[in-house]
C-alpha cells in the first residue's frame, strides 16, 4: 500500500476523533436507584430495663422508616407484629417503650420514600432481650422492722408472689395487696440484708428491691441514746460488744469537738449507727490498738488536729479494721494510718462516701510499718479528696512479716478527681497483688504506678474519662503501665459539684461500673 495513501487515513482518523471530543460530555452529579438502600449499622439496646433503643444509619433521600416489633421472638418474624412505627429521619435513635421483661424481641426496620412504595427497601434486622421490670419503690426506712418489711409499688399492677432471700421466703400476693400496691412481709430475721423478687403468675419478674431489717438489742448490745457522751459509752463497753448509736452529733471530746479529737480504742469494739439512712456523726477520729468496726455512721474530721480518721498506733497483731455503709468527711491527712509494726489481717471499706479528706501530710489509704494481708476497697465514691498526695499508699516492710503476701481488690469505686500527677498504687511491700476491677476514674491528673515492686493489676471493665494516665501508654512517661482494657467514655454525672454522681450515659450504665449506688 501506498506509504502517502496510509499517512492519510491515520491524519483523518486523528481528525475524526478530535472532533468527537470537542464538546465534553455531561457531568455525573447523581444517581437514583429503583429502590432504596437497607438500613445499616441498625442495633438494639436496652434501656431501663424494658425499653429499647434502636439505632441505624440514616439514608439518603429515605423521608421515613417502617418499623416492626415481634415479641417472643428470635428474628423469625413469624406472625403479627405487637407494635408498627413510622419513624422520621429526625427521631432516630428511636426508643420503644413500656415492653414486656424477661422477652425476646424482634425488630425489623424498612427505608421507604412517602408516597412510592416501589421503593421500599429490604428489611434490616434486630434481636435483644428486654431486662427483668422495676415496679418495686425504693423501700422507706419507715416501712422497715426489725422482723417485717412493708414493700410498695405502683396500686393496680400485676402481681403473684414476693419471692424473699435469703431464707427462701415466698409470701403470696393478695387482690388487697394488688389494690393497695403494699405488701406486709413478717418472719423476717433482724439486721438481714434481704432481696425481694415481686413475680407475675408466669414467673416473670416485676420488680427487685433491697432493703435491711431493722436493729434488735441483743445482751452484747448497748444502746447510745442521742446527747450521750460516745467517748464515755466506749471507755465503759465491755471487750466484744456493740454500741449501736442513735441519730445525732456526738463529739469525741467533752463540750464540741476540739483540736486534738482523738480517742483510743484499745478493746474489740462494733460501732453501728441505729438508722440505715439517719446516721450518727461523729465528730473526732479514733487511736486503733484493736479490732474495730464501724457502720452506717459518718465521721467528720472539723476541729480534730488534722489526723487520720483511723489511726493505728500500737504495735501486735489484729484481725480488722472494717467501715462500711458509712461516711467518711473532712480530714485533712487521710483515712487510715498504719506507723506501727501491725500485722492487719484485713482493712475493709466497703459502701462508703469519701469526701474532702484531702490528704496534707499523709496518703489516704496509708501503710508505712505495717502489714496488710489483705485490703478490700469496693462499692465506694471518692471525691474532692487525695488531690496531691498517692491513694494507696503501702511502703516495703516485707522483711518483718515473714509470709505475708498482700492482695490488694479494688471493685467496683467512684474516683473523681483524686491524684493530681500521683499514683493509686504505690505498692512498694513485696510479693503483693492486685485486682482493679469494674471501677470508674474520672477528672484526674494521676497515673498508676512508677514502683518497680508495683504488681500489675488484674485489670478488668473499669471506664476512665478525663485521666489518660491511667489508659493511654505514654500519658505519663513515668507510668510503668496502664490498662490497656479500659474504656474511655464520659458517664455525664447528674451533679458533680453538689456530689451527685447519677450516671447519665447509657453506655457507661450497661458496663455497670463504679459504686453501684450511682447506676
Amino acid at each position: 500500500m501506498n506509504k502517502l495513501y496510509i499517512k492519510s487515513i491515520i491524519f483523518g482518523l486523528a481528525t475524526l476523533a478530535l472532533t468527537g471530543c470537542s464538546e465534553p460530555a455531561d457531568e455525573i452529579t447523581s444517581i437514583e436507584y429503583s429502590r432504596n438502600f437497607s438500613p445499616t449499622s441498625f442495633e438494639a439496646k436496652v434501656r431501663n430495663r424494658t425499653n429499647v433503643e434502636l439505632t441505624w444509619t440514616l439514608g439518603e433521600g429515605v423521608t421515613e422508616y417502617n418499623l416492626e416489633v415481634y415479641e417472643n421472638d428470635n428474628l423469625t418474624f413469624t406472625g403479627t407484629p405487637v407494635r408498627t412505627y413510622t419513624v422520621k429521619p429526625a427521631q432516630v435513635p428511636f426508643t420503644v417503650t413500656y415492653l414486656n421483661g424477661e422477652t425476646d424481641y424482634s425488630f425489623r426496620v424498612q427505608a421507604t420514600t412517602e408516597g412510592d412504595p416501589s421503593r421500599d427497601s429490604k428489611w434490616s434486622t434486630a434481636h435483644v432481650k428486654t431486662d427483668t421490670e422495676q415496679i418495686f419503690q425504693p423501700v422507706d426506712e419507715a416501712d422497715i422492722e426489725p422482723t417485717a418489711v412493708t414493700l410498695r409499688w405502683a396500686a393496680g399492677q400485676e402481681a403473684a408472689t414476693i419471692n424473699l432471700s435469703p431464707g427462701n421466703i415466698v409470701y403470696n400476693v393478695t387482690a388487697a395487696d394488688i389494690a393497695a400496691g403494699a405488701a406486709h412481709v413478717t418472719g423476717l430475721t433482724p439486721e438481714t440484708t434481704y432481696t425481694a423478687v415481686l413475680k407475675r403468675a408466669d414467673g416473670r419478674t416485676r420488680g427487685t428491691v433491697k432493703f435491711t431489717t431493722g436493729v434488735v438489742l441483743e445482751p452484747t448490745d448497748i444502746l447510745v441514746k442521742t446527747g450521750s457522751d460516745l467517748a464515755t459509752a466506749i471507755a465503759n463497753a465491755p471487750a466484744g460488744y456493740r454500741l449501736v448509736i442513735e441519730p445525732g452529733t456526738y463529739p469525741l471530746a467533752s463540750g464540741e469537738a476540739t483540736s486534738g479529737a482523738a480517742i483510743q480504742i484499745t478493746k474489740d469494739i462494733t460501732l453501728k449507727g441505729l438508722k440505715l439512712n439517719d446516721h450518727p456523726v461523729i465528730v473526732g477520729r479514733f487511736k486503733v490498738e484493736a479490732n474495730l468496726k464501724v457502720s452506717q455512721v459518718t465521721m467528720d474530721g472539723k476541729g480534730t488536729d488534722g489526723g487520720q480518721a483511723f489511726d493505728f498506733t500500737a504495735d501486735g497483731n489484729f484481725d480488722y479494721l472494717i467501715v462500711e455503709n458509712s461516711e467518711i468527711q473532712n480530714y485533712t491527712k487521710g483515712f487510715y494510718y498504719v506507723n506501727k509494726a501491725a500485722r492487719i489481717g484485713q482493712i475493709t471499706i466497703n459502701g462508703c462516701l469519701i469526701s474532702n479528706v484531702e490528704c496534707s501530710g499523709g496518703d489516704m489509704f496509708d501503710c508505712r510499718v505495717g502489714a496488710i494481708e489483705k485490703l478490700n476497697i469496693s462499692n465506694n465514691t471518692i471525691w474532692n479528696s487525695c488531690l496531691e498526695r498517692d491513694l494507696i499508699r503501702y511502703d516495703d516492710k516485707s522483711s518483718n512479716f515473714a509470709g505475708v503476701a498482700p492482695v490488694i481488690t479494688v471493685d467496683h469505686n467512684t474516683i473523681v478527681g483524686a491524684n493530681k500527677g500521683k499514683r493509686i498504687l504505690y505498692v512498694r511491700f513485696k510479693d503483693n497483688s492486685i485486682n482493679f476491677t469494674n471501677n470508674l476514674v474520672t477528672n484526674s491528673e494521676g497515673y498508676f504506678s512508677d514502683q518497680k515492686n508495683t504488681a500489675e493489676p488484674t485489670f478488668d471493665n473499669n471506664v476512665y474519662f478525663s485521666a489518660d494516665g491511667f489508659v493511654k501508654a505514654g500519658a505519663i512517661e513515668k507510668a510503668l503501665f496502664v490498662d490497656t482494657k479500659g474504656t474511655v467514655l464520659d458517664p455525664k454525672f447528674k451533679d458533680a459539684a453538689k456530689g451527685d454522681f447519677t450516671i447519665g450515659n447509657d453506655n457507661v450504665k450497661d458496663k455497670k461500673v463504679g459504686d453501684p449506688r450511682w447506676l
